[in-house]
């Protein structure tokens, strides 16, 4: 079975046949799934989604993109969130440059980054970290918070061997979705290979992300087994080998015992 750890089920995009996919997914081989947070409103939907289906679980976090929704009144619900059951890690959390240039916000995304890594060490849940052209910034305050005491993934990896290298040190893992399947992405490619497998999870990104062949359509856990091949070809291992690897990783990153 593939363990899927980090989807967006409660994504609209999922919204007219959301019901019929997820109903579908243990049949079609995906064990368990987490549905990641990314602002209040799908935290607490993705809370709703963990409980209604036994195979999914929660994470819970505000995505950089969305830090504006945050200060002390709604921090205190999203800290009583990480007590409910089935949450198994703070995420998404971290730094988006890509859309945000301004100065003032981007110190606004540090400071909830950093706020959320606190929540995460105080509630000893793992952490999700998305970065997107931030690197630096990232990795600074990875070190500077001791991330590695905490644990968790670096999502949708996508930067050079030398930084995947100071994550791996920590004890990260690398969460390896749709884009190695990617002709332009010779940098994860080099990333994937140099990694561990004991340091690698699967993951979509859904309804984001979709792999070769089906780029361009929504995105859904389905499609795993088209990153499992890729990341088999790389290693040079079977792809059996690869889900069977990447599941063990993933309960040990959520710290599940069953």
């Amino acid at each position: 079975m593939i363990f899927e750890t980090h989807a967006h089920y409660d994504d609209e995009k999922f919204d007219e046949d959301r019901e019929a996919v997820l109903g579908g997914m243990q049949e079609a081989g995906i064990g368990r799934i987490v549905n990641v947070g990314s602002d209040l409103a799908s935290t607490k939907r993705s809370i709703e989604l963990a409980h209604q289906y036994p195979f999914i679980y929660a994470a819970v976090g505000v995505h950089p993109s969305d830090v504006g929704q945050l200060n002390e009144e709604t921090f205190a619900w999203l800290t009583e969130q990480t007590a409910q059951e089935k949450v198994v890690a703070v995420g998404e959390i971290g730094l988006d440059y890509y859309w945000e240039k301004d100065v003032k916000a981007r110190y606004d995304q540090r400071y909830w980054f950093r706020r959320q890594i606190d929540l995460a060490r105080e509630k000893q849940l793992p952490i999700i970290i998305h970065s997107r052209e931030a690197a630096k910034d990232t990795l600074d305050i990875a070190k500077e918070e001791r991330i590695g005491d905490i644990g968790g993934v670096v999502h949708c990896y996508s930067y050079s061997v030398e930084i995947a290298r100071e994550y791996l040190n920590m004890g990260m893992f690398l969460g390896i979705g749709g884009v190695l399947t990617y002709k332009n992405s010779r940098v994860l490619k080099e990333a994937a290979a140099y990694a561990p497998m004991d340091s690698l999870v699967l993951e979509t990104d859904s309804p984001y992300l979709t792999p070769v062949p089906n780029r361009g359509k929504r995105n859904s856990s389905y499609n795993l087994h088209y990153v499992a091949d890729a990341l088999a070809q790389i290693k040079g291992i079977s792809r059996e080998e690869v889900i069977e690897q990447t599941w063990n990783n993933a309960m040990r990153l959520y710290r599940m015992k069953e």
